[in-house]
Order: C-alpha cells, then sequence, then structure tokens
C-alpha cells in the first residue's frame, strides 16, 4: 500500500460524497481524484517526473493542494511541500538542497519563478490553476508501484538554529501515523475536519488532510483567514466537528463572545505547547475538550496525544498513540525511570528515515532506532508524558536547571497576560538569568512590579526572571510557534 493507492481507494469508495467543503464550493472525492490522475499524467508526460524526483509544492490554503499532493505521489515522485511564507531566497535554498525537478504553484507565487530558476536553471514550473482547468474526466487510473518503504515527503524543518533540514517521511511513516490519529482521535466518516492552519505543514498534512480523506471524513478549508468573524462563519455553516488548531487560537475562542454554541465534537492542540490556563479558560466556556498532543516532522508528526475518553491531564502531552513507543532518556542513552527528568525519545513505524542528504545530521538525531527529539521532559506514574522545554532553551543558573515552560506557565496565571515568552540570557555571576517577554490582553495595562511580586510568590527565587520585557505580541512563525530566537537578537539590544 502506499499513499496514492489508499486516496484512490477511499475516493472510489465513495465517488459523490463531498470531500472539501471551501467557503460556497463543494468538491466531491471523484472530483479531487481526477485532478490528482491529471496531474499525474502531466508530470510524467510534460516534465518527464519519474519514480523518486522531488517535486516541489508551494501553495497557499486552496483545494488544489490535495490533488497535487496526491498526484506528485501519483506519479511515484517525492513531495516537497515549501512553506508559503518563505522568501524567494529561502525557497531557493529548499529547492537546490532536494534537487528539485519541477515546482507546482499558482500564479501568484508563480511571479517568483524567475528568480527561482535563475540559480536552478533545470527548474520547471507547473501552473496548478492551468493543469486543474484542464484536467479532463476520462483519464485511466494507473496504480502506483510505489512501497511502504518508499520515500513519500521532505519536509523541512522550520530552522529555528541554522539552515532547514529535510526530514524523509516514507510512505508507511505517513499511513502509520494516519491509522494510530484515526485510533486516538476516534474519526469517523461523517467527521468533517476544520482547516485553517497551513496546508504545508507536517501537523495539518497528517491530521488535517490525510487523515480525514483516507477514512472518507471531509474537510471544512477555511478560507476567510484574516475575516475571524467570516472564518467562524463557515465553521457554523459547514457543521465542523473537528477543530485541529494551535495554542493562540484557542486563546482567542475563549476570550471571544460567539454567535452559538460551537459546533465541534472535539479539538486538537498542536505544534506547540498549551498554556494549562488556556486549556482551563476554553473549556469551561465552551464544554469541548481540547486534545493536547505533541509531534514533531521527524515523526510523521504525532506522536503523544490526551486520551479522548479516560482521564486528561492539564499541562501534559498525554499517552503515546497506538504502535508508537515513547521513552526518557539520560545523555548517555540509559532509559530513566518515573519523574525523572531527561530527553523524551520515540521509537515506531513513525520515525523518518533519516534528513535528506545529512548523514552526520540524522546520525546526530538517532540512537539505534530511538529518534531523540530534543525535548526534555518526564513521565509521571500514569505513563502521562510532560514536556518541560526545548532541550536548547533550557537556561543553568548558577548550575541549576531552569525550565522556561514552567516559568511560563506561572505567568500565564497573572490576570490580564495574552502571551509570554521566557529566555536566558547571559549573567557573568550566575551563568545565565531568566528574561520574560510578556505581552497584554486587548485594553490592559500590565503592571511589571505586581507580576514580579506574583512570581516570587510562587516560584523559587533564581526562577523569577529579572526583568519583564512589554511587547505588543511575541514573534511566532507559520504555525504559531514562538520564534525565540527572534527575542534573543531582540534581547542583546535591551
Amino acid at each position: 500500500m502506499n499513499l496514492a493507492e489508499a486516496f484512490n481507494q477511499s475516493a472510489a469508495a465513495r465517488a459523490q460524497k463531498t470531500a472539501v467543503f471551501w467557503d460556497e464550493k463543494e468538491f466531491t472525492f471523484d472530483a479531487l481524484r481526477q485532478q490528482s490522475i491529471a496531474i499525474a499524467e502531466e508530470l510524467a508526460k510534460k516534465f518527464s517526473v519519474k519514480p523518486g524526483d522531488r517535486v516541489g509544492l508551494w501553495l497557499k490554503n486552496r483545494p488544489e493542494f490535495i490533488p497535487a499532493l496526491f498526484g506528485i505521489l501519483r506519479a511515484g515522485a517525492v513531495v516537497v511541500p515549501i512553506n508559503n511564507f518563505l522568501k524567494p531566497d529561502e525557497v531557493g535554498y529548499i529547492l537546490e538542497d532536494a534537487g528539485t525537478k519541477v515546482l507546482i504553484t499558482d500564479a501568484e507565487l508563480g511571479a517568483h519563478f524567475p528568480a527561482l530558476s535563475a540559480t536552478r536553471p533545470t527548474l520547471k514550473m507547473l501552473n496548478i490553476e492551468e493543469a486543474v482547468a484542464q484536467s479532463p474526466s476520462s483519464i485511466v487510473h494507473r496504480p502506483s508501484s510505489r512501497l511502504e518503504s518508499d520515500l513519500a515527503v521532505i519536509i523541512y524543518t522550520s530552522g529555528t538554529t541554522g539552515r532547514p533540514k529535510g526530514a524523509m517521511l516514507s510512505h508507511g511513516n505517513l499511513l502509520h501515523n494516519v491509522a494510530s490519529c484515526r485510533i486516538v482521535l476516534d474519526t469517523l466518516e461523517n467527521d468533517r475536519y476544520a482547516v485553517l492552519l497551513p496546508m504545508f505543514h507536517s501537523y495539518m498534512l497528517t491530521v488535517g488532510i490525510l487523515l480525514p480523506l483516507l477514512n472518507g471524513a471531509s474537510i471544512v478549508l477555511i478560507k476567510s483567514l484574516n475575516q475571524p468573524q467570516q472564518m467562524l462563519r463557515e465553521m457554523y455553516q459547514r457543521q465542523a466537528t473537528c477543530l485541529p488548531a494551535i495554542p493562540p487560537f484557542y486563546r482567542t475562542l475563549a476570550n471571544a463572545n460567539l454567535p452559538g454554541k460551537l459546533p465541534f465534537r472535539l479539538c486538537v492542540s498542536g505544534a506547540a505547547p498549551l498554556p494549562v490556563q488556556v486549556l482551563k479558560d476554553f473549556e469551561a466556556k465552551h464544554q469541548i475538550p481540547i486534545i493536547e498532543g505533541y509531534g514533531l516532522s521527524e515523526a510523521a508528526p504525532v506522536v503523544t496525544k490526551n486520551p479522548l475518553r479516560g482521564v486528561r491531564k492539564p499541562g501534559s502531552i498525554g499517552l503515546p498513540i497506538p504502535n508508537v513507543e515513547v521513552s526518557i532518556q539520560s545523555e548517555e542513552g540509559k532509559i530513566l525511570g518515573a519523574n525523572e527528568t531527561g530527553e523524551l525519545c520515540v521509537r515506531g513505524g513513525n520515525v523518518m528515515l533519516g534528513y535528506w542528504n545529512k548523514p552526520d545530521e540524522t546520525a546526530k538525531a538517532m540512537r539505534g532506532d530511538w529518534l531523540l527529539t530534543g525535548d526534555i521532559g518526564h513521565r509521571d506514574d500514569d505513563g502521562y508524558y510532560y514536556i518541560t522545554d526545548r532541550k536548547k532553551d533550557m537556561l543553568l543558573v548558577n548550575g541549576i536547571n531552569v525550565y522556561p515552560r514552567e516559568v511560563e506557565e506561572i505567568i500565564y496565571q497573572f490576570p490580564g497576560v495574552k502571551e509570554v515568552a521566557v529566555i536566558g540570557i547571559p549573567d557573568a555571576r550566575k551563568g545565565e538569568q531568566p528574561l520574560a517577554f510578556v505581552a497584554a490582553s486587548d485594553g490592559v495595562t500590565l503592571d511589571e512590579k505586581a507580576l514580579i511580586q506574583f512570581l516570587r510568590q510562587k516560584l523559587a527565587d533564581y526562577k523569577v526572571p529579572r526583568r519583564i520585557v512589554m511587547v505588543p505580541m511575541l514573534p511566532r512563525n507559520a504555525t504559531g510557534k514562538v520564534l525565540k530566537t527572534a527575542l534573543r537578537e531582540q534581547a542583546i539590544s535591551l
């Protein structure tokens, strides 16, 4: 089995069912299937794309992303999804690093193609609008011969430190993760997944696209991202049942005055840590569970989830998903026991093949068949996992570990705090000191001295930030992850 055949079988079983809702438009499973076949044919015949060739997919959220994705896979090629927020120079690096043969894009982003092809003259472009418009309805389906072990997607990591690396995910990696997510989220054919996060991201690729479509569910693809009221109207109108989103969106919903009860049966939070206070505020107001989980691109990406049925622990990333193992390990590779802090490691069929053309980086990320995530955490007595912080974000104050996440959670409890990020700054006497960047809720003016006093009542003195920097908002990437590298640069000038 491979991803192209899995989608073909799903579409054949429910040809006339709506697969994607897009504002007032609807696209059936069969329509998307036919479009994917046409794109595969064009890639093979017009661009001589062969199995294993890399094809870039550079699109904003739009229905055509889906047939482009499955069209590339159907041609036996490897999908290279590209962040549509990147500048041409950044895109050019990814295209060159992956050895990309063809770039599928639209008229807007395609305007950058001359600059991209100047540095990669062999690169060709396929305009998705033209490809879909010319799509006939009578193309014969040719089964893809790719194996589960074959490379399917190269996901480039966000590159917060240096150049991004391409995580290689096989057909089997992604099918494995979809099967596990179907169980933990109890995905049904009558579900409708609201997709508002970028489709190029590994979280949406698996949970927002592959999970619903390979299981016969539908997607409510949100068109009005810059118009909150219209965005909510689309979710209400189409009666979306599942919302995979990020913490800032749940914070907004927790504080919003809405026209009626949200239609979701469950909400899923990923891509960044969910503050406990946000979870409590949202669930108290809406009476809908938020299932917090954890994942990373290198694991296709989902690793753990709080259970839909059973005990959900605020602040915990939950339990390992089915057929995935998680452990906490020391620097030497010793597997630690409950309540011992170490690096969170993952093993299972969802773990990547390695980094594209980077054997040394792959070797650093793997210990045997364990993926080293770079996240510091622990497991409690009930087997639930907790992320304390990124390994690289951990501070050493007078030789004592300080985890920014712990400090951030306390700051979130202070009335009027909208968002917060804690970083470490060099200190000649103590090695490092915590520094907090805090954004206030709309219309609120925070008292820095009162906040510091509040923290001194709840944290050991060495954990209390030496300074609070008030900012209008925190810098974030496309999926809502706080860019602490940008904050560190800003701290230099303070």
